[in-house]
């Protein structure tokens, strides 16, 4: 019961609250008389300090920095400022466009980088040449295991050892400017052809071989993730033949399709989610011919410099009140029902972030062969260059 009301407070209105209670947002007499538990203050006086933030990680010896490598487009600033403020620790953010881009700034060694977002694919060759941490959970208090659906956590297990935690899950298709495409694609085979048509000169594709070459074989009829050889030579013609009728090869699209000189695009649902709030017209489409479905993870590299840091954001990140903040804030959905519960209607009905399942049926997780596959990175090296 509300203080102010005789009506009985939802369980997901008292978990936000609670959450927010947790984080220290609003005080335990606030906490109280929201929640209508004032009258009960006395029994819950013994169990509400364990309710408080824990502030241990954020101790002075946590340094002042720490690198942050991600995804365009994909954090809160408001988190990020209120770790620096809880902590002292500035947050330098570094964006990047592939996996494979990751992968190769790792293996160069150097980065410099004490936490990153890898795809869900991408992690077991991480732990196979050494390059990530198994992390010690009992310092990530925050995360819950269970809380998380197997289905997209799964990978951050290895042989029975945790490397990653769960940040989102989301879909690639690709988002269309309604008023400027008309004849309405549904598929990655109208997506081809509508750039070679009505779309000549406005479209564009990602500067990332799992997606873009994942497209150009959906559109053929093969698996996203083939490394077929001749089924990729088939791809590489399409992509070669899109070429000249491309306005970009970026993985950051989202100035282009802003700025309108770009009608078309392949796209992540939660920048398809950013760009339809602001601008309606922008429409996403999951294409009924197969692509990608994916979870982002938190991982530390193996020599990440600020480890203490490190560990604090990832068991900031874990809270379920930062996590829904942080969903609000880039429109991909949390894989944790605990943060979920967080989520304000408008995100937590979006078909956007919670397609239809019969529109995931088609979709694949990326496969960790195309990672290193020689002949995919050749053909996005001979397709870019073409």
């Amino acid at each position: 019961m509300s203080k102010n009301s005789d009506k009985q407070i939802t369980s997901k209105q008292f978990m936000r609250q609670l959450w927010r209670y947790k984080r220290g947002s609003i005080s335990r007499r606030e906490f109280l008389g929201v929640t209508g538990l004032g009258m009960a203050t006395a029994v819950m006086g013994a169990a509400i300090p364990s309710l408080l933030p824990q502030k241990s990680w954020a101790s002075t010896d946590l340094g002042d920095r720490l690198v942050f490598s991600t995804w365009p487009n994909y954090w809160n600033q408001a988190n990020l400022d209120e770790f620096t403020a809880n902590t002292g620790v500035n947050i330098q953010v570094n964006a990047f466009g592939s996996n494979e881009e990751m992968l190769a700034k790792l293996q160069a060694g150097g980065t410099g980088w004490d936490v990153f977002v890898p795809t869900n694919y991408t992690i077991s060759n991480y732990v196979e040449l050494g390059l990530i941490q198994e992390l010690d959970l009992s310092r990530i208090p925050n995360y819950d295991a269970s809380a998380n659906n197997p289905k997209f956590a799964g990978p951050a297990t290895v042989n029975g050892k945790v490397y990653c935690v769960p940040k989102n899950w989301g879909t690639t298709g690709f988002i269309i400017n309604s008023n400027k495409i008309t004849s309405g694609p549904k598929s990655w085979k109208d997506f081809f052809e509508v750039t070679k048509g009505e779309g000549s000169g406005h479209t564009i594709v990602h500067d990332y071989q799992l997606t873009t070459i994942g497209a150009a074989l959906c559109a053929l009829g093969y698996s996203f993730n083939s490394i077929d050889p001749n089924e990729l030579a088939e791809a590489e013609a399409v992509l070669i033949e899109s070429k000249p009728h491309l306005f970009a090869i970026t993985s950051d699209y989202q100035p282009g399709m802003r700025s309108g000189d770009a009608w078309m695009s392949i796209c992540w649902n939660g920048d398809a989610t950013q760009l339809h709030n602001d601008l309606p017209e922008m429409q996403y489409v999951i294409a009924s011919d197969g692509g990608e479905i994916w979870t982002d993870f938190y991982a530390i590299p193996a020599e990440a410099p600020h480890l203490d840091a490190a560990y604090a954001f990832l068991n900031y990140m874990q809270d379920p009140a930062v996590q829904a903040r942080d969903a609000e804030a880039h429109g991909y959905a949390p894989t944790d029902a605990r943060a979920i519960a967080l989520q304000p209607a408008s995100l937590a009905t979006d078909p956007i972030l919670h397609p239809a399942e019969e529109l995931m049926n088609g979709l694949e997780f990326g496969a960790a062969q195309t990672l290193t596959d020689p002949n995919r990175a050749e053909l996005i090296a001979r397709f870019k260059s073409a």
